[in-house]
């Protein structure tokens, strides 16, 4: 049975890329899944997780209650990482956003991930005593996975792609552990960052098929990295196509024009919201 999910992030209204991808995911499975990804404490609000409810219910999406919300999953964000940390793959960093930037001007090849230079790994070298000692004396940290010492110990990877990537990948995709570098595991102010939340949720909800934009195709890497270090079950991918404005950008939440609510006082339905994403009619659930 294939299980999809569709998790948005309650920190506006949602809008036509978010109907896209919540339509396509509701119609690629026989158990349609919704998580509420509310990690975000300084943006997230709580009328828009109603405003999410209305408006999947307006698209005449139906999904599997109770809905889980990652703020109430701190506990298993907490023993995923304490798993990762046995296994010697954490280790804290006491950069500042500032400081990060500053080391990688200086660099002459600071290498590139999808989403621009990579973390240099300054706080992986130091020592436990000073690690310790800075833990100590009360510095704030993050929590970085050691991708070198991770993709070691988990060998060659792959994931599974079923839909097309965005250059047409797909089948069987080679994993490159090291394309998002150190990626940072957790915050004083966040149990868990987006990656690890991810995977422990997927793995949580029983997920077997992710459904969601191509922006988000190079994050499978890293997050078949984490399923297999945290033994999890590994799901398929199936990443779209997204939905873009006429100058050719993705969709904002900060643009009212295009959210669903906007529409459907415009007097647009579902049916013709399909029909302008360039989707069937929703096909009968058994």
């Amino acid at each position: 049975m294939i299980v999809t999910r569709f998790a948005p992030s309650p920190t506006g209204l949602l809008h036509l890329g978010h109907a896209f991808a919540a339509i396509t995911a509701h119609d690629s499975g026989e158990r349609f899944l919704l998580r509420i990804e509310d990690l975000d404490t300084a943006r997230c609000r709580e009328e828009f997780v109603e405003a999410i409810f209305e408006d999947l219910y307006w698209l005449g999406l139906a999904w599997e209650l109770p809905a889980p919300r990652q703020s109430e999953r701190s506990a298993d964000y907490r023993a995923a990482l304490q798993k990762l940390d046995a296994a010697g793959l954490v280790y804290p960093c006491f950069c500042t956003r500032k400081e990060i930037a500053d080391e990688i001007a200086r660099s002459v090849e600071a290498p590139q991930g999808p989403d621009g230079a990579l973390y240099p790994g300054t706080c992986r070298q130091l020592s436990e005593t000073e690690r310790a000692g800075r833990i100590a004396a009360g510095a704030p940290h993050a929590l970085r996975l050691d991708v070198a010492a991770a993709s070691r110990l988990a060998g060659p990877l792959a994931f599974r792609e079923t839909g097309r990537g965005p250059s047409g990948e797909q089948g069987t995709i080679a994993v490159n552990p090291l394309l998002f570098g150190d990626i940072v595991l957790a915050r004083k102010e966040m149990p868990a960052a987006y990656h690890l939340a991810v995977v422990v949720d997927d793995a949580f909800q029983g997920v077997t098929l992710v459904t969601r934009g191509n922006d988000l195709f190079a994050a499978a890497h890293v997050q078949r990295l984490l399923q297999a270090l945290l033994d999890l079950p590994e799901p398929a991918y199936a990443h779209h196509r997204l939905i873009l404005d006429a100058a050719g950008r993705k969709f904002s939440k900060r643009d009212n024009a295009v959210t669903l609510r906007s529409l459907r006082a415009s007097g647009q339905t579902p049916a013709s919201l399909r029909a302008q994403l360039g989707l069937v009619a929703a096909p009968l659930k058994k």
